[in-house]
């Protein structure tokens, strides 16, 4: 076989295990911060990567290249934290997802979920900087991991990519979702069996204050059976603002978040109790 002839299969090769690996949506790359394994941890400079229960990191925020403004936070650095979700006002160690549509948190959570990286087994959460459609961008992926406690019959593979979009206006960005694999949606200390049913996973933003229509969750938040690979909103099947199964794409400009997916009204009723109720039990306390 010819030089040529084996470096396409070889370039062949590649192409198809990152397909395998990272599947369609997810970007490869933005790993060059690996957090550790840990249970319910936050990665910041300097600091602890897994707090006590309701403990916080002494650390700085992770820098992510560039500046954004998002619904009036105007910064350039956020905390990372192992359950599914970057936070900008403080590092953030609960385990079973609040409600989004109301919380009094600055995040942005693509699989608020009770993510458990300490299995070798499992994989770890890893972050860095890179490139998205030519356009700077900082990542952060969920790749292979586990949940509570220590389990990993089941695994997710997600990520979350910030984007510069400054050339549209200073603090622009989008924010991203895309996900390969969602086996779990809940930890066995949020009342689930074997990763799933109890207080389920939760998807999409929040800007800390409370006020309707300046936070966001995903139809189907809260609701055991929604996002899983063989639920009835598989989140690898659809998307949003993208040709692209698995991927999510949010806007921000001006600091708000400008497209959004409708929400079914038959999902409403029944992810407003949800999440109520997941919400009080974060304001009450827990404990592994």
């Amino acid at each position: 076989m010819g030089i040529l002839a084996r470096s396409a299969l070889a370039v062949s090769a590649l192409t198809l295990l990152n397909s395998i690996v990272f599947g369609a949506a997810i970007v490869p790359g933005f790993d060059s911060t690996a957090d550790g394994r840990n249970d319910d941890g936050t990665y910041t400079i300097g600091g602890c990567t897994n707090p006590a229960p309701g403990g916080t990191c002494s650390g700085d925020p992770v820098p992510i290249g560039f500046s954004f403004n998002f619904y009036g936070t105007v910064g350039n650095t956020l905390y990372v934290n192992t359950n599914g979700n970057v936070t900008f006002d403080a590092p953030l160690a609960t385990f079973t997802p609040f409600g989004l549509d109301d919380a009094f948190r600055q995040i942005i959570a693509p699989f608020f979920a009770d993510v458990d990286t300490r299995n070798p087994a499992s994989g770890v959460v890893t972050f860095g900087n890179g490139t998205f459609e030519g356009k700077n961008a900082f990542g952060i992926n969920w790749i292979d991991v586990g949940y509570f406690e220590e389990n990993v019959d089941k695994t997710n593979a997600f990520q979350l990519l910030l984007v510069d979009r400054a050339e549209t206006g200073a603090g622009n960005f989008d924010f991203i979702f895309n996900y390969d694999r969602v086996l779990f949606e809940t930890g066995d200390a949020s009342f689930g069996s074997d990763g799933l049913g109890g207080f389920s996973a939760h998807v999409g933003f929040s800007n800390g204050t409370g006020i309707p229509g300046e936070s966001y969750s995903l139809f189907g938040s809260g609701v055991p059976g929604t996002f899983i690979n063989s639920g009835t909103f598989p989140l690898v099947d659809n998307s949003l603002n993208s040709s692209v199964d698995g991927r999510y794409i949010f806007f921000v400009r001006g600091g708000n978040v400008v497209t959004v997916v409708p929400e079914p009204g038959t999902y409403v009723m029944l992810l407003a109790g949800v999440g109520a109720l997941a919400f009080r039990k974060r304001m009450l306390g827990q404990s592994k």
